[in-house]
């Protein structure tokens, strides 16, 4: 899967966490997730949940952490999923 893939179903995952005040045409890879796109972090929580599960992978509490931005979630996505590769 390429980052084109990811990326479109990474946004399907968080629109419905965004405060209405955010538009979906103003996420880019740089978005930061809380200070942003106002995702508070239980809803952090349900979006790795949701990641989880739409891509087979497990994200450990370290990877947590560094999911500021939409391209840290991604890299964490693509490095996930070839560990589980492996």
């Amino acid at each position: 899967m390429d980052d084109k893939e990811i990326y479109a179903k990474l946004k399907v995952i968080i629109e419905p966490y965004l405060d209405d005040e955010v538009d979906m045409e103003s996420l880019t890879l740089d978005s930061h997730l809380i200070n942003e796109l106002n995702i508070n972090s239980a809803h952090v929580i349900d979006i790795v949940l949701d990641i989880e599960n739409e891509f087979d992978i497990e994200i450990d509490d370290d990877s947590i952490m560094k999911m500021e931005t939409i391209q840290n979630v991604l890299n964490i996505i693509k490095e996930k999923s070839t560990e589980q590769l492996s």
